[in-house]
């Protein structure tokens, strides 16, 4: 079951019902402004961009804090790729990227440009998927990005849907805002913009949807700035025949022109169209009727744990506002109160109150009886978070990591198509005298070191097979193990005890110990290890005081790492 494509939004009235939770509009008004920010602010700063107290800022950072929505760095909050669990929630509702997604990068793949599914959201569009190419000059929008109707190709393929409310509001918008300042995501329109101009108009850009209605597709040449082009089709709702997404193909002048994509292009995008919508009937077929998850037994002991811990610095409201996004998901596009309540653990008035507030906000939307997401949930943290790579989510743990055990914490993948060396991408060193002389980027060979050996015991059989029966695995000292069928052995040992512990095989006093980080699939990723001088732990210390730490900070990365890869991809580098 798709969700209603939610790009009509009644208007609001700017007036704060007397039920909304004064808490939560300050808090969400925090992390819009981190969004804004790209993800990381000041505190001071914080307090100038949204006019609250110090103090309040405090309070609203530190319950954010202790959701692991936001890391405090010294002066500076930062959002962490939990808070994406929150898009998490709108996305799952939706389905579309699940469902579609593949199509899409199928399409990217065949073409060898980018290619991206938007929903509306209001008179503007935001972004759901991206499978973007890598090129000097390529694609720079991500995942949630907001967009001016006006100035996309498939603005006025949702605009042909839209009331008179819609326009109304668009031209009092754009009226107000007429160099698009609203829109972070785009440059500025310049007073004389071009050919940005022809859709500038509210007489010009009417003509455009007029053009978008009769003709089953859009063209932007050059809206948003110069010599970025694209032309979009409109997926369907089964159900309803409404616009549900818009599949696009993106490209630049210097390689396809608005005419190439149109006369080019077009036709495989309309299969692709098609192929999408078969998908989505298809899906109306076989799934299950929603069911609100069951409540998360342990809210109500953390909120009131979490308030005994920090005292008046832990806003309850707050974190169960924001709990409240968290009910809809896969299956769960409209929920009634009773089952937000039932699927938060929260009591029915709280809900209530949340929900209006949201409402308001324009982050939910009131069908009747039920409520549902709306697009503007991906504004809370999702664009800067949705580019995240692994060695941004694992390095503050490291960091943790090393002062915790008092010594260096690394992060390294495989390197290369035969998986013989690996490559450090994180590393928090400690100040010692000694240390290992290891920066971000430099290769080792895997088979002697502990982070490879945990890499390579996770590869299919036939990779474990290459890499001990390779003939490189030479004695780097008299410690290191050479002969293939002892390496064998110990890749199996590594596999069933989940650590790797190597003792001077590198380097003559040097010993390490790694543990596997894995991905939603649970693959072996990457590896996350300690290294010290053999003087410092013995063998028998660091499994018993460094291994289980090492345990906490794959898990907390694991983590962050599902949450960020749920709908996006994590550069692994």
């Amino acid at each position: 079951m798709v969700a209603p494509a939610p790009h009509v939004t009644p208007v609001m009235d700017d007036a704060v019902p007397a039920e909304a939770v004064a808490p939560l509009l300050r808090g969400i008004a925090v992390l819009r402004q981190l969004t804004d920010a790209g993800g990381t602010l000041s505190l001071s700063g914080l307090e100038r961009a949204t006019g609250l107290a110090r103090s309040t800022v405090d309070r609203i950072t530190a319950t954010l804090a202790r959701m692991g929505y936001v890391r405090l760095d010294g002066r500076d909050a930062i959002l962490t790729p939990r808070l994406m669990e929150l898009g998490n929630a709108y996305l799952a509702a939706l389905r579309l990227p699940a469902l579609l997604d593949r199509h899409a990068d199928a399409l990217a793949d065949e073409l060898d440009e980018s290619v991206s599914l938007a929903v509306g959201d209001r008179d503007g569009i935001r972004f759901i998927h991206q499978a973007t190419r890598r090129r000097a000059m390529s694609l720079s929008f991500r995942i949630g990005d907001l967009l001016p109707a006006e100035r996309t190709a498939p603005g006025p393929l949702f605009a042909t849907e839209w009331t008179p409310a819609d326009w109304h509001r668009w031209r009092e918008r754009r009226a107000a805002d007429p160099a698009d300042e609203g829109f972070p995501a785009v440059p500025p329109r310049p007073a004389d913009s071009g050919a940005a101009s022809g859709a500038a108009s509210g007489p010009d850009f009417e003509a455009y949807v007029e053009r978008a209605r009769v003709d089953g597709w859009a063209l932007d040449d050059q809206l948003i700035e110069p010599g970025l082009v694209a032309v979009s089709v409109p997926v369907r709702d089964p159900r309803t025949g409404r616009v549900a997404c818009v599949a696009s193909v993106v490209s630049h002048t210097s390689r396809r022109t608005a005419s190439d994509l149109r006369d080019d292009l077009l036709p495989r995008l309309r299969a692709t169209v098609t192929a999408m919508e078969a998908e989505l009937r298809a899906d109306l077929r076989v799934l299950p009727p929603a069911e609100a998850p069951p409540a998360p037994s342990g809210l109500a002991a953390w909120t009131g744990a979490s308030k005994q811990e920090l005292g008046r610095e832990f806003i309850e409201s707050l974190a169960r506002g924001l709990t409240v996004l968290t009910a809809f998901g896969e299956g769960r596009a409209e929920l009634t109160l009773t089952e937000v309540a039932r699927a938060t653990g929260l009591a029915r008035a709280t809900a209530r109150r949340a929900l209006i507030t949201y409402e308001h906000l324009g982050y939910v939307e009131a069908h009747g009886r039920t409520f549902a997401l709306t697009p503007r949930v991906l504004s809370l943290g999702f664009p800067p978070l949705s580019r995240t790579s692994l060695p941004e989510i694992a390095s503050p743990h490291l960091a943790e990591l090393a002062g915790r055990v008092q010594e260096s914490a690394s992060l390294a993948v495989l390197a290369g198509d035969t998986g013989a060396e690996i490559q450090y991408t994180a590393r928090v060193a400690t100040r010692r005298i000694m240390s290992a002389n290891i920066t971000v980027g430099t290769r080792l060979p895997a088979y002697p070191t502990s982070m490879g050996r945990v890499l390579l015991a996770d590869l299919p059989q036939a990779a474990r097979q290459e890499a001990r029966q390779a003939p490189d695995l030479a004695p780097l000292t008299p410690h290191t193990v050479t002969d293939p069928a002892a390496f064998a052995r110990v890749l199996a040992q590594v596999r069933e005890q989940g650590y790797a512990l190597v003792d001077e095989e590198l380097e003559e006093g040097l010993r390490s110990i790694a543990v596997p980080v894995r991905d939603r699939t649970g693959r072996v990723v990457a590896a996350v290890n300690v290294a010290m001088h053999t003087t410092r732990r013995t063998a028998e210390q660091c499994v018993a005081e460094v291994l289980p730490e090492l345990h906490g900070t794959a898990s907390r990365i694991e983590g962050e790492l599902r949450t960020a890869g749920r709908f996006t991809r994590v550069a692994l580098a």
